[in-house]
């Protein structure tokens, strides 16, 4: 009994030496803890304690960078205003997409993938793929003239019922009245009546702008008043869409909105107006348009003296890469020029002794290398007046001279706008809305020389959409019976009836520029869906 006694002792004295020591332990790590967290207690009063002899900071006064866009803003951005605009529709039980009317390349089939359509939305915001009883679009544009002069694009102010104006810095809307408009360079003249003088923009000279130049951009994308973006220009004369619109190329941030504003230079001249987009996705992607300042001055200048824009012409067609090949020209014995493919009836050329096929070389003794070179001269010079045209043909120099007659009298559909009547659609039988291929619209649309009417819708659920027919195809025989104008295409398809078999041979432009001939056969409806 002894012994087990004397164990349990010697288990108690260790229990509680094991205890003591781990009393110890903690007291020690809890006096090291304590005397680090006092240390730096100590080492932040010092510190605090130290910063009271320094000297507080002060607000300098403000001064602009030296490097900054600001003095050109500040110059320019008060003659910038932004445009917003009504316009009543009229509903049509469609579910097609919105058109926009007098476009580059309107007639173009829609492709949601090709980066080309949105270049024709313009800058329009919020429309809708059925149109409303109005719709409503953004804009803007600079005033050119105190008295209240506004330039702009006029497919802003297109067709519109109501235009309001809107001041830089200022609340008060003015309704404005068109002056006139260019559908050519998709520009426009547009007049506020302010109880004031207008700061302006001063216009310079565009032919100045090098690929390189810095410049900015001024606007409302997205009804964002008075937002400047920078960039460089791209690149210049730029040929996308009617034939004088060659654009002034940038990548200065240009969105739906700024169509209509100024593209402004270091100096603080414009020397653009913002026109159009690339994109894919409707908004900014490093490709913007501005139509030059050249072109806009001789625009502006005859819409305020005479109302319209005149141009010169004398009635040739040419298509700008098969006119300029050099195959083509080596083989005619041309060093250089353009291939004209027809001469327009009654025109001057007719009457000079010009014929499709001829190489023109050279007007008033200056070369021609280019379309522009041939159209630019003419179109420019005074309606009335004499051109010298040297030529080739059967490989041998000639020269003539032509007088210059009116563009529109030499091609008198080209003015579309004047001649709907003749372009009407006239119930769009089988779902297929056509008007007259005329000249101009053949070279808006890549289809230069070539004969037919020209499709510029096709409703949805109708005999023409189960065919295949889309927006921009010509459709040049019906069962074999040639069809130049609306109204032999309309007697053509009056002598069809329910059950029988028609095909329609029909030009199509693709992506690349090549011309298919497709051939879209079906059986005549007994109603068509569309009616």
């Amino acid at each position: 009994m002894g012994e087990p006694v004397s164990k349990m002792v010697s288990w108690a004295r260790r229990e509680k030496m094991i205890a003591g020591l781990f009393v110890a332990l903690t007291l020690v790590v809890g006096i090291l803890i304590g005397t680090i967290v006092s240390g730096r207690t100590s080492a932040m009063k010092s510190v605090a304690f130290a910063g009271k002899g320094a000297t507080p900071l002060a607000m300098p006064d403000a001064i602009p960078s030296s490097n900054s866009f600001a003095s050109i803003v500040n110059r320019v951005e008060p003659a910038v205003v932004n445009i917003s605009t009504t316009q009543v529709m009229e509903k049509r039980q469609s579910t097609r997409k919105r058109r926009v009317p007098q476009q580059p390349n309107d007639q173009q089939p829609d492709n949601p993938n090709d980066p080309m359509q949105d270049f024709f939305d313009r800058f329009f915001d919020g429309r809708q793929d059925a149109p409303p009883a109005a719709e409503r679009s953004l804009g803007s544009g600079v005033i050119v003239d105190r008295k209240g002069f506004i330039l702009t694009n006029n497919h802003v102010v297109d067709q519109a019922t109501k235009i309001q104006v809107q001041l830089n810095g200022e609340a008060t809307k003015f309704n404005a009245k068109v002056v006139g408009v260019d559908e050519e360079t998709d520009l426009a003249v547009i007049k506020i009546e302010p109880n004031k003088d207008l700061p302006v923009a001063k216009l310079g000279n565009s032919d100045g702008v090098q690929v390189g130049d810095w410049v900015l951009a001024i606007g409302s994308p997205f009804g964002l008043n008075a937002t400047v973006t920078a960039g460089i220009v791209s690149a210049k004369d730029r040929g996308i869409g009617h034939q004088f619109q060659k654009f002034l190329q940038t990548d200065a941030a240009i969105n739906p909105g700024n169509s209509g504003g100024p593209l402004v230079d270091l100096a603080g001249e414009v020397i653009g107006i913002n026109t159009a987009i690339i994109t894919g996705s409707r908004g900014y992607e490093g490709v913007g348009f501005a139509l030059p300042s050249s072109v806009a001055i001789n625009v502006y200048n005859q819409i305020i003296q005479q109302g319209r824009v005149t141009r010169g012409s004398i009635g040739v067609s040419f298509q700008e890469e098969l006119g300029t090949n050099a195959i083509t020209l080596k083989e005619l014995g041309a060093a250089n020029g353009v291939v004209i493919m027809g001469v327009e009836p009654g025109s001057p050329a007719e009457k000079a002794g010009l014929k499709g096929g001829d190489v023109i070389t050279n007007v008033n003794g200056h070369p021609i290398k280019t379309g522009n070179d041939l159209v630019n001269p003419i179109a420019q010079a005074p309606i009335g007046s004499k051109v010298k045209i040297g030529y080739v043909r059967d490989r041998q120099a000639k020269e003539t001279s032509a007088v210059v007659e009116d563009r529109t009298r030499v091609f008198p559909n080209s003015a579309s706008r004047q001649s709907d009547s003749q372009n009407d659609d006239g119930g769009a039988e089988f779902g297929l809305r056509v008007e007259n291929l005329t000249p101009d619209r053949a070279s808006r649309a890549g289809m230069e020389g070539q004969k037919g009417v020209l499709v510029i819708e096709v409703d949805p659920a109708t005999f023409g959409d189960d065919l295949g027919f889309a927006r921009g195809d010509i459709i040049a025989e019906v069962n074999r019976q040639a069809v130049g104008t609306v109204a032999e295409y309309k007697a053509a398809l009056g002598k069809l009836k329910p059950g029988q078999n028609v095909v329609f041979k029909v030009l199509r432009r693709q992506e690349n520029g090549r011309i298919l001939t497709v051939f879209l056969p079906g059986v005549v409806p007994a109603v068509d869906r569309a009616q």
